[in-house]
């Protein structure tokens, strides 16, 4: 029997393959580069226009006029080749391929690492650097050795005020930033299937954090459902007992809110273990928790009281921050001292938009610590989006109510 991965790529573990790429996409930073590296193999014509897309979100709008310049030359050639755009508030790539773009069963790729997100409906989907996103453009194919699987079991449910993010804190602290290297995740178990899509993409979204290739849910009724409210119709995948080079079970019943202390992702404890710690920021979005489910946990959590910080939330697409306005989400935020940011990926990345300064001290529902990632000097923490809400109208890194 065969893993979902070796199912797509249709070869078992340690085999290479070239296989054609259903999606491939670049956003305003790696398309740059990604042409550049097409144009020095003298191509004039991409290979398959119809499959691939250019989404700006990493510094969207424009931070100064080099950026800006870059991202124009990005929108010509995206208009000249035919290719599919999003421009400047449109949103997270990830996000934006998430709404109703990719189907189970494909192989996805972006120039981006996070790309590893949209396995949440069983595809493989990850991330390469310029240069292959090119051969993409020039081919319209790329090669991959099939990567072996590590099987992740999903026991118990989730109690109090744990939630996706903490799930996915809590199987990269027991991998560790390199325990899945070019592996593949699968997500077993009765309770992965209990999952909503947007903790799905939550989930698969950090498979890269322990260096994995991909992390994959198998399609079934709650991703066929997903799809059709975008006229999209599929089928599920069929389970198989595949063949894993490692199974970990994660016990959801005792799971409590995890915080990653700087500066490294699999670095995570207890929220209680860092109670206490003074910020001076909280960061709410990127493409791990800035879904619609995450801004309303969020508002409800600050719901009639004032953030005690500053907080930043950025909505991770246009649909996400048109849902949060047409509920009443938005303007609870607003009411509470939060600022909004345009859909993208915010100060994620350390470009724009909140970066922190020489000192200072951050908390992110982003999925990476890294030193000097989001400010040169300061030190942030990974949490969920309740915990950061709490975080949030306390000043401090706080549990949220419920915590078991």
């Amino acid at each position: 029997m065969s893993t979902l991965a070796e199912r797509i790529l249709g070869a078992p573990a340690g085999s290479f393959v070239d296989r054609p790429v259903d999606r491939a996409f670049v956003h305003d930073g790696t398309g740059v580069l990604t042409l550049e590296a097409w144009r020095r193999m003298e191509r004039d014509r991409l290979a398959c226009p119809e499959r691939l897309s250019i989404l700006f979100d990493h510094i969207a709008p424009a931070n100064n006029s080099t950026t800006a310049a870059l991202q124009a030359e990005l929108r010509t050639f995206a208009a000249e080749q035919g290719v599919h755009f999003s421009d400047v508030g449109s949103g997270i790539c990830h996000q934006l391929m998430s709404e109703g773009i990719v189907r189970p069963g494909e192989v996805v790729v972006g120039a981006d690492s996070h790309t590893c997100t949209l396995g949440a409906f069983g595809a493989f989907a990850t991330g390469v650097g310029a240069t292959d996103m090119a051969a993409i453009w020039a081919s319209g194919s790329t090669w991959f050795r099939v990567p072996a699987t590590i099987g992740v079991h999903l026991d118990g449910t989730l109690r109090g005020a744990a939630e996706a993010k903490d799930i996915a804190l809590d199987y990269v602290r027991r991998l560790g930033m390199d325990g899945g290297t070019y592996m593949a995740l699968e997500f077993l178990g009765e309770r992965a299937r209990d999952l909503s899509m947007e903790s799905r993409l939550t989930i698969a979204n950090m498979a890269v954090e322990t260096g994995a290739k991909a992390g994959l849910f198998y399609a079934d009724d709650t991703t066929v459902r997903f799809l059709a409210d975008y006229g999209i119709q599929t089928a599920p995948q069929a389970i198989e007992a595949g063949s894993y080079r490692r199974e970990i079970t994660l016990d959801l019943d005792d799971l409590v809110p995890l915080v990653a202390a700087p500066h490294r992702v699999d670095n995570a404890r207890p929220v209680e273990d860092f109670e206490g710690i003074a910020l001076d920021e909280v960061f709410v979005g990127t493409c791990t928790n800035g879904r619609y489910g995450d801004l309303a946990r969020v508002a409800a959590i600050v719901a009639g009281s004032k953030v005690a910080v500053r907080t930043i939330v950025v909505p991770a697409s246009r649909s996400v921050l048109l849902a949060a306005a047409r509920s009443g989400v938005l303007s609870t935020l607003i009411a509470a001292g939060c600022t909004i940011g345009p859909p993208g990926c915010g100060p994620c990345l350390g470009a724009h938009m909140g970066v922190l300064g020489e000192g200072e001290v951050g908390l992110s529902t982003a999925n990476r610590n890294f030193r000097n990632r989001m400010g040169v000097g300061a030190e942030y923490y990974l949490c969920s989006p309740a915990t950061a809400a709490a975080s949030a109208l306390a000043g401090a890194i706080t549990a949220p109510e419920g915590t078991a």
